[in-house]
């Protein structure tokens, strides 16, 4: 069982337990914000995927919030925010097409 990570020892001085103190609050906001990103990123998708167009430009409206938020503070690279935020406008944009283009058919 050496794969056992070794148990981390505490800071003897004040600073560094303050310190290991900020750090679990921080990673803990920060988790919640990743949670938050993903869950909006796969609910758009997911009504992409259903084909409700309304329910998707609602919810990519709510994402995009959520994303540059996440860009903001620095959680996760502004241009990965941005790639992530054309992305998912391209399948919403590509959804409405299609609606329009069967419309147009019938």
């Amino acid at each position: 069982m050496a794969s056992a990570k070794p148990k981390k020892k505490n800071p003897r001085l004040a600073s560094g337990r303050k310190r290991v103190r900020q750090d679990t609050k921080l990673n803990a906001a920060n988790t919640s914000l990743r949670s938050r990103y993903r869950t909006a990123v796969k609910n758009v998708e997911k009504a992409v995927a259903a084909g409700d167009k309304t329910r998707a430009t609602e919810l990519f409206a709510k994402a995009q919030s959520v994303i540059d938020t996440i860009a903001d503070k620095q959680i996760f690279h502004k241009n990965k925010a941005a790639r992530d935020k054309s992305r998912l406008s391209a399948k919403v944009k590509a959804l409405s097409l299609a609606q329009q283009t069967q419309q147009a058919a019938a």
